[in-house]
């Protein structure tokens, strides 16, 4: 039996994804599931110059980097028609990274011009009922690998993944950075951290983090299978959402002490009830923790 032919394709790219996926502990075992066409980094059966000419065979079609219509040329032609030459024979197309996906930080030079593959933010191009049958979108700055895997193993087994409306794995997407976040507690009596890099304390209210807005598992599948951004004291980004990035990055906008934007599908009734309790109580274990790292 045929392995699935897998075409890995870059527009306009700092590589990450390609970095991030080169981390992967069972890369070579993932890829022994395919028949690797083309790949900007690793060895593979054909040249880049042989991809342009459109010949090369293509199942499975890997898009990283933010999508231009125009004026994006290598080795003198237009990527988006090598993109959209194999695109039309792919049998199914991943974007990965929010670049890919969503637009990402570099349609903020060009706004009008730079998008993704087939949603510019959260509006979707052109492009998109085309290609919508067979889209998986892997938003990330960078993905996880394990992310790419799991999407990898699921179509080589013949396995259909569930997506939601923006087409990202629900597996995957189907809940918020914050449900795995280990400064849960922290959050729901409204003990913040002034500080970075510390082990104790919620991060949103000081430091601007977005995991209570943010669909992703960067806290359930650990990063090096090790830790996350908010597991070290760093606030998430909100990097896997299509509006990444946002401006002031480590604040966030409250009115009164308010959130003016409620974490995902938490109705400001309940929140604001819920913050009320919490915040006429002091719990004294949390107050001499903090205490030791303002010392």
């Amino acid at each position: 039996m045929s392995k699935p032919k897998l075409l890995w394709l870059q527009s306009i790219t700092c590589n990450g994804n390609t970095h991030s996926f080169l981390n992967h502990p069972e890369l070579f075992s993932i890829l022994a599931h395919f028949e690797l066409i083309h790949h900007p980094v690793l060895e593979s059966d054909y040249s880049f110059q042989e991809v342009i000419e459109g010949s090369v065979p293509c199942d499975v079609l890997i898009l990283e980097g933010s999508f231009v219509q125009e004026g994006f040329l290598k080795a003198g032609v237009e990527v988006s028609s090598v993109i959209e030459h194999y695109a039309k024979r792919a049998k199914d197309i991943i974007t990965v990274g929010t670049c890919a996906t969503f637009g990402g930080i570099f349609k903020q030079k060009e706004p009008d011009k730079i998008s993704g593959f087939a949603f510019d933010i959260e509006e979707k191009t052109a492009r998109y009922k085309e290609y919508a049958s067979k889209l998986i979108s892997l938003p990330g700055c960078p993905i996880h690998p394990r992310w790419l895997s799991f999407v990898l193993l699921m179509i080589t087994n013949g396995k259909k993944v569930e997506i939601d409306e923006l087409h990202r794995p629900v597996e995957l997407y189907g809940y918020t950075v914050h449900m795995g976040c280990t400064r849960n507690e922290y959050f729901e009596w409204k003990v913040d951290v002034k500080n970075f890099g510390l082990k104790e304390g919620c991060l949103f209210y000081e430091q601007g983090c977005q995991a209570p807005y943010t669909r992703g598992s960067c806290n359930k599948i650990l990063w090096n299978d090790t830790s996350s951004k908010t597991r070290v004291g760093t606030p998430c980004f909100g990097c896997t959402e299509p509006s990444f990035p946002k401006t002031s990055l480590f604040t966030t906008k409250t009115n009164m002490g308010i959130p003016a934007k409620m974490p995902l599908g938490v109705p400001r009734r309940a929140y604001l009830t819920l913050t009320g309790v919490t915040k006429s109580f002091k719990i004294k274990r949390f107050s001499e923790r903090l205490l030791e790292y303002d010392k």
